[in-house]
């Protein structure tokens, strides 16, 4: 598999938001909003007050050879897991919630990043050593996102009545959903192996947040990821005064929403904080805890405590609470000796909420950095576009600017009337100089003419334009054809479809491929030409 790469301008693409465009120009209006710029000197600091910090690595390491017993673990990820016990290690980590079979092709890209980056900065910082993890969200609760995926066009969607949180669940009415894609994806050729993955990582677990990490472990072992399952008892029990903090005081969400007042005077607020930020997770349930009154209850459930009773659960179950949006990233960076968080144009937005959070409880604040987005363009789209005389990165724009465009540069020019309304444009005003010499009460009379002139020329150059498209309506097809296919649903690519038909059609050359082209803190967009 061969795999060249162009480059683009986030902001070029017209389909990443204001917060993110900003944040990648650096503009003034967001830089109080974050610590480290996601450059190489931005790293060096990150890691200099890292190491002011906390560690928590004897926990993390324990929790980490606990979760990896009875898996087939790559020498790569065995290394790393020994250096994060140096205090000269460090964790580039991604996060995502278990999606089924990954869900979306930006689930492998910022996986794939979070190596690349890792190798990267190994080689330009060899006196430190980084870990790349994947921190596994399998608290997430929203069902109706991480249980479906598109394959050719059609949604496949997981048939459960299973509540809760979606990491938990069993894998129960997976293996209709594995017969649907080995029914379509088997004659590839490397369909038969993936499909083999697929029976060996779901429906060999007990429930999906194993079957992730098993199918993490399989995709990424070999370049060393970790894979991390933070809803363990161990692990959260580091979390106990945050989140004793948020139950009774509810100081986190007074600091979030004072930094939202701020952004929001530019921004759209990607997430708000709720007095208390935490859910209560066991069996099928996975509420939020509200306080009313003297006690503490869990929304639509019989379940009420006590302050003694809370924090009696708190003590003895710290794994029956689930942090949400506002105490994620904190609980993340609590626990890992982490230095970068690689996320998507949402993490990045609600992580721009969190800087004044994560000081106030002297955590270290991460350096973001927007993970790495692909449109992948196989050789027989290119040849169609080149054809029409466009360049790849044209296509970023609708079907109507598209034909317009062709149409105009085929027309020469012809069905421009740029010249005749200049001339006009210079003729009322001669008109507007003469008249108000004579009488200034003309001059308005004069621009109602010309108003009245030029929208009838600015309609006829619009109709011409409009029949001159109709002679173009092969070319028009093939322009729709080429959208549908690079921007399913009108949109990116890496935000609707799944990584399966790339992988049973390339193998590992895929994965690999992929890795080749992420970049590490350029923070473009990329083109990939398949062939």
């Amino acid at each position: 598999m061969n795999c060249n790469t162009t480059q683009l301008p986030y902001v070029a693409t017209g389909s990443f938001s204001k917060i993110v465009t900003d944040y990648l120009q650096q503009s003034p209006s967001i830089r109080p909003f974050y610590q480290y710029e996601p450059t190489l000197q931005g790293i060096k600091d990150a890691i200099l007050q890292r190491q002011q910090l906390p560690q928590h690595r004897g926990v993390l390491t324990t929790a980490l050879k606990q979760q990896y017993t009875g898996i087939d673990t790559h020498e790569a990820v065995t290394n790393n897991m020994a250096l994060l016990d140096k205090e000269n290690t460090f964790t580039i980590t991604t996060a995502h919630q278990p999606a089924i079979f990954t869900g979306h092709l930006y689930f492998i890209y910022k996986t794939l990043h979070t190596v690349r980056l890792a190798a990267q900065l190994k080689q330009d910082l060899p006196q430190y050593n980084f870990v790349p993890v994947f921190w596994i969200g399998s608290e997430d609760a929203d069902l109706d996102e991480l249980g479906n995926i598109w394959l050719s066009g059609d949604k496949l969607v997981w048939d459960t009545k299973q509540t809760g949180a979606v990491g938990r669940m069993n894998t129960k009415g997976l293996e209709t959903l594995v017969h649907r894609i080995e029914g379509e994806l088997s004659i590839q050729p490397h369909g038969k192996e993936l499909v083999q993955l697929l029976k060996d990582c779901y429906l060999n677990s007990n429930d999906v947040q194993t079957a992730t990490f098993k199918l993490l472990n399989a995709l990424f072992g070999e370049y060393g990821l970790i894979v991390l399952l933070p809803d363990q008892a161990d692990l959260k029990r580091i979390m106990l005064p945050v989140f004793e903090d948020d139950l009774f005081n509810q100081t986190p969400s007074s600091i979030v929403e004072k930094t939202i007042e701020r952004l929001g005077e530019n921004y759209k607020v990607q997430a708000n904080p709720r007095a208390i930020n935490l859910f209560y997770l066991e069996g099928g349930i996975r509420e939020r805890i509200e306080k009313q009154g003297e006690e503490w209850v869990v929304v639509g459930q019989d379940i009420r405590f006590t302050a003694a009773s809370l924090k009696q659960e708190l003590q003895e179950h710290p794994e029956r609470f689930s942090p949400n949006v506002i105490l994620r990233g904190i609980y993340q960076e609590t626990l890992l000796p982490n230095i970068a968080f690689i996320g998507g144009g949402g993490e990045t937005a609600y992580w721009l909420e969190l800087k004044e959070l994560l000081a106030h409880y002297k955590v270290s604040y991460p350096v973001l950095v927007l993970r790495n987005s692909f449109l992948i363009v196989e050789e027989k789209w290119e040849e169609k576009i080149e054809k029409l005389g466009f360049g790849i990165g044209d296509f970023f724009q609708t079907e109507q600017q598209l034909l317009t465009s062709l149409v105009t540069r085929h027309s020469n020019g012809h069905l421009k009337l740029e010249n005749e309304l200049q001339a006009a444009e210079e003729l009322y005003k001669r008109l507007r100089e003469k008249a108000g010499h004579i009488d200034e009460t003309l001059v308005p009379h004069i621009e109602a003419l010309e108003i009245k002139t030029l929208k009838p020329l600015q309609e006829l150059e619009k109709k011409m334009l409009r029949a001159e498209k109709k002679k173009y309506e092969n070319e028009q097809h093939q322009i729709n054809a080429i959208k549908a296919a690079l921007f399913p649903a009108g949109g990116l690519q890496e935000r609707v479809e799944n990584f399966l038909p790339y992988y049973a059609l390339w193998g590992p050359a895929f994965i690999r491929c992929i890795y080749n082209a992420s970049l590490a803190l350029e923070q473009e967009f990329v083109i990939v030409h398949q062939k």
